[in-house]
């Protein structure tokens, strides 16, 4: 009898938790960070550009050769050195 009990207790709060979980996620507002906060949004990222036509494989590749590129841009742009790393 015990036994039954606390599977039911465990059922009854699997369900609230459930509950608050589900109105949790239900008030969170489904807007991209730039519109949230403008100043958290660094203008010199952009999203790779892919042909909609493209197959899977071939989005794919352009994807990586455009996060490739600009990382190789990123790294060769010079970065002030701070005095005290001198």
């Amino acid at each position: 009898m015990r036994a039954v009990f606390g599977l039911i207790s465990l059922l009854i709060v699997l369900l609230v938790v459930l509950g608050l979980a589900k109105k949790q996620l239900a008030s969170t507002p489904a807007v991209p960070i730039h519109v949230q906060n403008p100043a958290l949004v660094d203008p010199s990222v952009t999203l790779p550009v892919v042909p909609a036509g493209a197959t899977p494989q071939a989005q794919r590749q352009q994807i990586e050769q455009q996060i490739k590129q600009s990382l190789d841009a990123a790294m060769q742009q010079s970065h002030p050195v701070p005095d005290d790393a001198k």
